[in-house]
Order: structure tokens, then sequence, then C-alpha cells
């Protein structure tokens, strides 16, 4: 059968034939064009949007984090001055509180005190050394030359010693010639008593034998004297000897003591040095009094902008005590808990689009810096424990540390802890 030719007024009439059927599908081309294309076009969005997705991974577990620096006091006291106010900017350094610094400053005057007296009384240790040193070496000297006439004395006496000692040997020997000579004498004057009673000797030679028996006895008188003396002689000479025998112990124990000289000296070095580390002390001390005293203003450590002030003027503050926290706005970032199966193609580096719910939907750009080295359940208070029996298989979380580019935020509308859903371009 020949092929129906539609004509144009077929076609104005909707493809009718003209035996009144309407034409099959495959009759018309122009509609399998229409189909074609449309079935391409669906496809090439489904191969889009899956594209697009499959390259992104999103999360609303999402907050912006930030560093919240707590301003606390390093000495106690009383507040006198309240710089800032609540949500101020202030700049690093500047002063927030001020405490009453008397206390301090009477401290670091006592400091200053205690220093000079600790920096004389090692100055007069220094002087001391060298003098010691000095007066040691010519105690040294002079105990060897007191020791050696020492020495000299004592032979002396010993000499003296024994020539007293001579002296009164001969003395006593002298007064036994006396005493023998005087007994004859004695006896020889009975005899002529006895003589001359009978006229049997003249009267001369009677007077002789009583002027030899006067002389004889004047003679023993004569000698006991001289051993006397001579016995006085003996014990000067011996106490003499003695003297210098103690004379000599005392020049050995002076020259004893002259030699142990380096040990004065380092007794003396060791109490310059000694009195060298008090000063170091109270320096150190000194020091901790000037520190105390500047930190009785309180300044602050980084720029930001105050938050959660509690210090009021008149209170007593102690040591650590919280006063007021410091934001730094213009240090934040992101903390995204992803689940564990969006992180198979993520990697530090990736960009990120972070939307911030407080700014209706704004869109930020940033990249992902790190991933956490752990879920969050095991950096929790009571990690699970999987090894007791009662094991549920729950997808984790892992959180990813995302900061945003430099110059996203210039006026600084974000805030520690504002909800933010970022998107990670993973390919």
């Amino acid at each position: 059968m020949a092929d129906v030719i539609e004509t144009p007024a077929q076609a104005g009439n909707g493809g009718t034939l003209s035996n009144g059927e309407r034409p099959s599908f495959r009759d018309r081309p122009r509609a399998k064009f229409i189909v074609g294309g449309a079935a391409l076009l669906l496809l090439g969005v489904a191969a889009f949007v899956w594209h697009y997705y499959s390259n992104r991974e999103s999360t609303d577990d999402a907050q912006i984090d930030g560093h919240i620096n707590p301003i606390s006091p390093r000495v106690g006291g009383t507040v006198i001055a309240i710089e800032v106010n609540d949500n101020q900017y202030v700049e690093a350094g500047t002063v927030l509180v001020k405490l009453d610094p008397k206390d301090f400053q009477v401290a670091v005057e006592k400091a200053q005190a205690d220093l000079a007296s600790a920096k004389a009384a090692a100055q007069a240790a220094r002087t001391g050394v060298p003098v010691t040193t000095t007066t040691t070496g010519s105690r040294v000297s002079t105990s060897q030359a007191q020791l050696q006439m020492s020495q000299a004395g004592l032979l002396v006496a010993q000499k003296q010693v024994e020539a007293a000692r001579a002296r009164r040997t001969a003395a006593q020997a002298h007064l036994a010639e006396a005493q023998a000579n005087h007994t004859k004498a004695a006896r020889d004057l009975d005899r002529m008593k006895q003589l001359i009673s009978k006229d049997e000797v003249s009267q001369q030679q009677y007077d002789a034998a009583v002027a030899t028996a006067t002389a004889s006895e004047a003679a023993v008188d004569s000698a006991r004297a001289d051993v006397s003396e001579a016995n006085q002689s003996v014990q000067v000479a011996e106490s003499q000897l003695t003297q210098a025998q103690a004379e000599i112990d005392k020049a050995r124990a002076e020259l004893a003591s002259a030699q142990s000289a380096p040990q004065q000296v380092a007794i003396e070095r060791a109490r310059a040095a000694s009195a060298d580390a008090r000063v170091q002390e109270a320096q150190a001390a000194l020091d901790q009094a000037e520190l105390n005293l500047q930190y009785t203003v309180v300044r602050a450590p980084v720029s930001g902008q105050v938050s959660k002030k509690t210090v009021e003027l008149g209170q007593i503050v102690q040591p650590g005590q919280p006063l007021m926290a410091l934001v730094p706005l213009q240090d934040i970032w992101v903390t995204a808990n992803f689940k564990e199966t969006q992180l198979k193609n993520m990697r530090p580096g990736q960009p990120v689009t972070i939307s911030v719910d407080a700014l209706g939907g704004r869109d930020f750009k940033g990249h992902v810096q790190s991933l956490a080295a752990a879920t969050g359940e095991k950096f929790s208070l009571l990690p699970p424990e999987n090894a007791t029996g009662n094991y549920v298989k729950v997808v984790q979380r892992i959180p990813v540390k995302i900061v945003f580019e430099k110059g996203e935020d210039p006026q600084h509308l974000l805030r520690p802890g504002m909800s933010v859903e970022p998107t990670v371009i993973t390919k």
C-alpha cells in the first residue's frame, strides 16, 4: 500500500488523514524530536543534580567557635576602678581593672631596703677575703719566727737550769766541807779546854783553837746560805725552763692556727658567696614585689569584646577570680560535626560554603583546616563502652574545623555559638 502524504490542509486540521484517522507517533518526526530533546534534557538535569550533590557534604550540626579569654587578677586586692563596659571592644594592653596598690607599694619599699642591706653585707664580706688572706700570711711568718725564738729561749733556759744545778752541787759540797772543818775545829776546841785547864797548852794556842772553831762555824753558815741561794737559783731556772716550754707550745699552736690560712680564706670566700646569694635573693624579692605592684593594673591580653563582666567597685577579689571575659571576634572558626559516612572524600583545604542562620542564611566562604583525632563521644565525660554486650551500632560524628577566608567578616558580625550550615565541596 502506498504511503499517505500529509498535506498542509491536513496538518492544519490536527494532522487528521483523509480517511479520518490520526497519524501514528512514528509518522510525526517533530514529536519524536521534541520527546527526545526533553528526555536528553531530563537526563542532563539528573546528571547535573547527581554530580552537584555527590560532590558536596553538608550538616546542620555545626556552630561558630572562638577563643574566650577569661580575665582574672594575679594578686588579691580591692577594686578601685573599672575602665570598661559590657560588650565594649578593647585593644590588647588596654587597662580593664585597677586594684588598690598601697600594700604592694609598701612591699616594694621593704624589698628595696632589704636589698640595700644585703648589698652592704656582701660588700663587707668581699672586703674581708683579701684582708684575711694578707693577715693569715703574716701570721704564718710571725708564728714561725716566734717558734724559733721560743726554741732558742728553751735552750737558754735548759743551760741555766744545768748551771744552777751545778752551782747548787758545788754549794752543797762546800757546805759539807765547811761542816767537816767545823766539826774538827769544835773537837780541837774541846781538847784545848781540857788541856788549858791543866796548863798543858798555852793561852795563845787555846785562843787560836777558839778562833778556828768560830771561823769554821761561820763558814758553815756561809756554805748553808750558798746552798739555799743555789736552790733558789735552780728553782728560778726550772721555772724559766717551764715558761720557755710553754712559749714553744703556744708558738706551735699559733703556727698551726696560722697554717690553716687556706681554710680560713675559703671560709671567708664562702661567707662572701653566701652574702652574694642573699643579694640575689633580695633582688628576686624586689622583682616579685614590683611585679605584684604592676599586677594591680589588670590589662587586656588580647584585642576583643568585653563579655560576662562580673566585677564591681569596692569588691575584694582573689588571685584567679573571674572578673570578665574577652572574645576576640577576629579569630573565629566553625566546628562542624559530620557523620563518619560523610568523610570519605573530605580533606583539609577543600572549599566550604557557610550559611549563617542569624544573618538570614547569608553565605560565607571558608575551607577545611583539619579533622579531629577522635569522635565527639570519645571526648565525652562518659564515653561509650562497646564491650558490655549491649552494643548497638550508631553512626558517629567527627568534629571538622572550618576556618573563614580572610576578609569574609570585616564588620565582625559573627559570634561564637551561632548556628551555621556548612557545605564542603569534596571534588
